[in-house]
């Protein structure tokens, strides 16, 4: 007697039809009626009265069914309970990312710390930068990559780059008909896309004091959720929207990125940590920077390796 025996059986037991029991099971009839006849045959009697309609369990069935059915429940609580122990024995870990992100350095980054860490299960949760303070602290994620500068003794922070800004325009914005950069005084007029809304403060607020500190006020004309919707809504010509410039690889026909004129228009990428990690997958993910900028001919993050 095997396991699948006792599944063919209480599942006909169940649907009390061979048909939709063989649909169910994903079998044709034919080998599921064969299965129960090996099945009867092995224990020397009826469990099925076939000539019922529909089909009836005959006392030694109904005696099988409830066994059966305590065995297969057994069964089920053992999976499940070898699954859990397989995954808590299974080192996790979570990296938290603004969308901005993605578009730079980091999938590298990422795909170096799987190669390094085969035995860990490493997801990843899109999440702002000041949900990923919050995450960290309760140990829902085990590092972050955002762009805000956010101060917490129990947090970490590496600047691991200061990336340009550029602005993203519709393709036929009067802006594009000359050529070169544009300035800062150029885009305050005009209507202005930011993201993401919320939570705050965020990039929004980085862009918003750039133009502020120039002694200008931005034209804000829409908030989004999200940096792909921005670009979406700049290329339906709904305004501009100052991104970094990792972002053109978001490649779309009706969208031009330009230079900006002021220099050093930048916006951070922090690598956020628990100041209290000191775990073998933090040690590496660091060292995945390290030998990742050294490679690439980038300035090593001051203190990061370390």
């Amino acid at each position: 007697m095997e396991l699948r025996h006792l599944r063919y059986f209480v599942t006909v037991a169940q649907e009390r039809n061979f048909t939709r029991a063989a649909e169910k099971l994903c079998i044709a009839q034919p080998p599921l009626s064969r299965q129960i006849h090996d099945l009867e045959a092995e224990l020397g009697m009826s469990l099925l009265d076939r000539d019922s309609r529909p089909v009836r369990l005959t006392e030694a069935g109904r005696l099988l069914y409830e066994q059966a059915v305590l065995v297969l429940e057994r069964i089920d609580d053992l999976r499940a309970m070898m699954r859990r122990f397989r995954e808590a024995e299974r080192p996790r870990y979570v990296i938290g990312f603004v969308a901005s992100t993605i578009y730079a350095a980091l999938p590298n980054l990422i795909r170096r710390f799987r190669a390094e860490t085969p035995g860990v299960d490493v997801s990843l949760v899109e999440m702002a930068s000041l949900e990923q303070i919050a995450a960290l602290k309760d140990g829902r994620i085990d590092v972050g990559f955002g762009r805000i500068r956010l101060d917490d003794p129990a947090v970490r922070r590496d600047v691991l780059r200061e990336e340009q800004l550029v602005v993203a325009l519709p393709l036929s914005h009067p802006l594009l008909q000359r050529e070169g950069s544009l300035s800062f005084a150029e885009l305050a007029g005009e209507a202005l896309i930011l993201y993401p809304r919320v939570p705050r403060p965020s990039y929004a607020d980085q862009v918003i004091s750039i133009f502020r500190d120039r002694g200008l006020e931005p034209n804000i004309a829409h908030e989004a959720r999200e940096l792909q919707t921005a670009i979406g809504l700049v290329a339906a010509e709904v305004g501009i929207c100052i991104v970094p410039t990792s972002v053109q690889r978001l490649r779309r026909d009706d969208v031009v990125y330009r230079e900006l004129i002021e220099q050093n228009i930048t916006s951070p990428i922090i690598m956020s940590r628990r100041a209290s990690d000191r775990s073998h997958e933090a040690t590496v993910m660091a060292s995945v920077v390290v030998e990742a900028y050294r490679e690439w001919g980038w300035k090593i993050p001051e203190g990061l390796d370390s």
